[in-house]
């Protein structure tokens, strides 16, 4: 019989079929697979996609905070008691801070000093250089004749323990109970001119004493030759021992008037 005709056996049959179906399975898995790949890429990429965008919606919120944790780290060097001591880089020596703290008290000091004497020579020039020597008292007796005598001063009227005061800047030369006077004190002038003052009933200063015009140096009184409490004011012209002259002239010359 021709082979073209000749009746195949089955079972050659089944064999040839199951290669070729097999065969078939094999390269139809190759297909499912590159078709599963694009998708499976797609899907990586949209993942990462939304990765990348979490990612970079959430770094600024965590850069602020790691920003924000280093500024309290900072903070708590700063304020914390943690052991740790940050000091400014800008700085002086101790010698140095120690020099200019001299430097501005020597600066005070001096200006200090200026100012006393600037303010000690303006009291100077306002104070008066010369004073009636009690206030609110009435002249009762002037210098010249009087009785039958001579009287060698003035004599100022007023109530029992009025302040006297030194005429001029003096000195006190003396100081005590006097024959006549009761108690005087008698003052050494710049120009050596002495003024006495007498019949106190209390002296308030001692020899060797500096006064200054106006400064209070008795109390007024009654004591010794006297009729009745009242100064007795004197000016002797170059010394205790020099010539008596007229206590008002003298006091008129030094823009002084009872």
């Amino acid at each position: 019989m021709d082979a073209r005709f000749r009746q195949e056996d089955p079972t050659d049959l089944l064999v040839a079929v199951r290669p070729a179906a097999e065969t078939g399975r094999r390269r139809s898995r190759p297909t499912r697979q590159a078709s599963r790949r694009p998708a499976l890429l797609l899907s990586a990429l949209l993942a990462g996609g939304l990765a990348a965008a979490v990612l970079g919606l959430q770094s600024p919120p965590q850069a602020s905070a790691e920003a924000t944790s280093v500024l309290d780290a900072q903070q708590a060097l700063l304020t914390e008691d943690v052991g740790l001591e940050v000091k400014p880089q800008a700085s002086v020596t101790v010698a140095e801070a120690k020099a200019r703290l001299q430097e501005v008290s020597a600066s005070r000091a001096a200006r200090a000093e200026e100012e006393a004497a600037v303010a000690a020579i303006a009291a100077e020039a306002a104070r008066p250089k010369t004073v009636v020597p009690i206030r609110g008292a009435r002249l009762t007796s002037t210098f010249g004749a009087r009785w039958g005598s001579f009287h060698e001063g003035i004599d100022l009227a007023a109530p029992m323990r009025t302040p006297e005061y030194a005429a001029a800047d003096g000195v006190v030369l003396r100081a005590g109970v006097a024959s006549g006077y009761g108690k005087a004190v008698y003052l050494l002038h710049e120009n050596g001119d002495v003024t006495v003052y007498g019949h106190m009933v209390e002296i308030l200063v001692e020899p060797g004493q500096y006064v200054d015009a106006g400064e209070t140096i008795a109390l007024l009184g009654n004591e010794g030759r006297s009729t009745g409490p009242h100064l007795h004011f004197e000016v002797r012209v170059g010394g205790e021992d020099g010539k008596k002259i007229d206590p008002i002239g003298w006091l008129n010359d030094r823009g002084v008037s009872l």
